[in-house]
């Protein structure tokens, strides 16, 4: 896995994870790997899974049965598109706008790169 110095490793990590159960990798209710595993899986030292695990943990988006390990929450999807929207929207998207603002591009120039995007989209998975 390739880090960003921007953000925390342990952030990184939790980010991948949710993608993972948005993507289904780790549907809800089922088991994730250990944090041994995971921490081999991405190459990391464990102790850095086991900050990323936690920070799941306090958003309630995976939990642990002892003895067991680490499962992905019921409801866990929708609480990350809840916190990715906010955090991008908070983020992502005044930056957006000032870079916007800086070069001179319209949002209609914004809507007909989105269209685009979403055309291609289409096109690519067969609809």
């Amino acid at each position: 896995m390739n880090f960003k110095e921007s953000k925390p490793i342990y952030l990184q990590i939790a980010d991948r994870i949710m993608e993972e159960i948005l993507q289904e990798i780790y549907p809800e209710e089922e088991r994730i790997p250990s944090v041994r595993e995971y921490a081999a899986k991405i190459e990391v030292n464990a102790n850095t899974v086991v900050r990323a695990f936690d920070y799941l943990q306090s958003q309630e988006i995976i939990f642990n049965k002892r003895g067991i390990g680490y499962f992905v929450s019921k409801g866990s999807k929708k609480s990350i598109l809840e916190l990715r929207r906010k955090a991008f929207l908070n983020d992502e998207v005044p930056e957006l706008f000032r870079q916007m603002e800086l070069l001179q591009i319209s949002a209609s120039d914004i809507q007909m790169m989105y269209e685009e995007f979403l055309h291609k989209r289409k096109e690519e998975v067969g609809l």
